[in-house]
């Protein structure tokens, strides 16, 4: 038996192991169900999959990464950044690959979870760190007659590399992240690209530059001036808050810009009516690109409006009756964020599955645990998602604070701690009445709002304040139980008296 058990090796997973092995803490185990790490950066690896935060940004505050090539990362060099940094700290010997987590339940009596994986193994362990993130599942559109059709066909986040694209007809279903990103690099080989766009996306160029040796050198010289730069990119991008979260209105010169920049780049003016969103900028995931306008543009790429009806064996048809012959399929849909811990994983107090639990919509208290599922920590939880600075900022906090829940619980002989409903509830009142303000309820429909028009996914406000939050653990704001409790692993804690909380 393990103390802790972190399911997923991705941002997330790998910074809470690497804290835990730093507080002296060996009594822990990931659970990853592929057999590499690296989570969302290991699955998606399209063509041009990039990240659309700079790179000094995107990494740990505690391991900076002098070897960045572009001020943006691309997918290859942040797999390579986490495996560097796994194998850094020792972690492989902890992680468990190819142990995909199926269900896990509280046992109440004996204050453990037993965690069940497809491979037939069992875990128990006193506390349990999701590290699943939202960004883990795809979300496949649900189409008619889409099991029927002959030709090849997948996901962006689990491109066929092996799949040859030169000279085929192709369609490609979405526009939002992943497509603006592989739609100019496919474009040029496809003998045709049908882009099926539900809702226009908000684009911007990206400021992206490549990073020579010299000043890679300079700051492997200066170590202080690369975290110079990381709190210039930092404090840059908090500013954005004011726009998303307090004023809208302030959103208007960005709308004017990515008007400008649409305008530059597309001469036909059918296809820029085409592309002009008619929402708030900011409503649904502003998207950066300097090349998806130009491809749009080629002669060899249709951008369809219309809506699908039906795909058949070798052909997709529109609302208008349209049909289009095609060899390929690529789904870029994105991923299932509002649910992205599936029924029947997580079962708490007295049974309840966790889906039950956020009927109305997914709710934490500070993003992190969850009232009726004791010992149970989320990191990128409910209501952690930015659409303005670095999640690994968000990661970072909320690592810190669950540590300090972990080291009050061996001070303080507590067996199981579990949040107040109470204090639940009051937290998530707060959070969407500041959600109310944000232009992400602003009138559009998007990923980061439930069915019922609730804030499920973004915060609401600067980074440091979510910081300040989980600075340190709140045992007030929780039942805590001083019950006996099993040896773990390597726990010398195990040991200690029963103690009043």
């Amino acid at each position: 038996m393990n103390e802790v058990l972190i399911v997923g090796s991705g941002f997330a997973g790998l910074c809470m192991a690497i804290r835990l092995r730093r507080a002296g803490i060996e009594s822990f185990a990931i659970l990853e169900r592929a057999d590499e790490i690296g989570g969302t950066w290991r699955d998606n690896h399209y063509p041009g999959c990039a990240c659309d935060v700079q790179s000094h940004l995107y990494s740990y505050s505690f391991e900076p990464n002098t070897r960045w090539s572009r001020t943006f990362a691309g997918q290859a060099e942040i797999l390579d950044y986490l495996r560097r940094c796994a194998d850094k700290y020792g972690l492989r010997r902890y992680i468990h690959f190819g142990q995909n987590v199926t269900r896990a339940r509280f046992d109440e009596p004996r204050g453990l979870w037993t965690v069940e994986t497809a491979s037939g193994r069992a875990y128990r362990a006193r506390v349990i760190v999701s590290g699943m993130g939202a960004l883990s599942n795809p979300a496949h559109p649900d189409i008619e007659g889409m099991s029927r059709f002959e030709g090849e066909r997948f996901h962006s986040a689990h491109w066929n590399q092996s799949y040859d694209l030169a000279g085929k007809r192709v369609a490609v279903i979405g526009s939002g992240a992943s497509a603006i990103q592989f739609v100019p690099q496919i474009a040029p080989l496809v003998a045709r690209l049908d882009l099926y766009q539900r809702t226009p996306p908000w684009i911007l160029p990206k400021p992206d530059r490549a990073i020579g040796n010299a000043e890679r050198a300079l700051y492997r010289a200066l170590p202080p001036l690369q975290r110079l730069m990381r709190l210039g990119v930092y404090c840059q991008l908090e500013t954005r808050v004011l726009a998303f979260t307090l004023d809208p209105s302030l959103m208007r010169p960005v709308a004017e810009y990515a008007q400008r920049y649409l305008r530059r780049s597309i001469a036909d003016p059918a296809l820029r009516a085409q592309l002009t969103p008619s929402y708030t900028v900011g409503c649904k995931r502003v998207l950066l690109s300097n090349d998806y306008y130009g491809a749009l543009a080629r002669p060899n790429v249709e951008v369809i409006t219309a809506g699908i009806r039906e795909i058949r064996a070798r052909a997709v048809v529109d609302r208008t009756e349209r049909e289009r012959e095609v060899d390929a399929i690529i789904c870029a849909t994105g991923f299932k964020v509002q649910d992205f811990i599936p029924r029947g994983v997580f079962f708490g107090r007295g049974g309840q599955d966790l889906a039950d639990a956020w009927r109305g919509g997914a709710q934490a208290y500070k993003g992190t645990t969850v009232a009726g599922f004791p010992n149970l920590f989320l990191l990128l939880g409910p209501n952690t998602g930015l659409g303005h600075s670095s999640v690994i900022y968000m990661i970072e906090s909320q690592v810190a604070y669950v540590l300090d829940a972990l080291g009050q619980m061996r001070q303080k002989g507590w067996s199981t701690l579990e949040v107040d409903p109470a204090a639940q509830d009051a937290f998530n009142a707060a959070l969407q009445r500041k959600s109310e303000r944000a232009v992400w309820k602003s009138g559009c429909k998007s990923w980061y709002l439930s069915e019922l028009g609730r804030n499920t996914t973004m915060w609401p406000d600067f980074t440091f304040r979510f910081r300040r939050l989980t600075r340190r653990f709140d045992a007030a704001a929780y039942r805590v139980h001083a019950g006996r409790r099993e040896r773990a692993q390597g726990d010398d804690s195990a040991h200690s008296q029963t103690r009043p909380a």
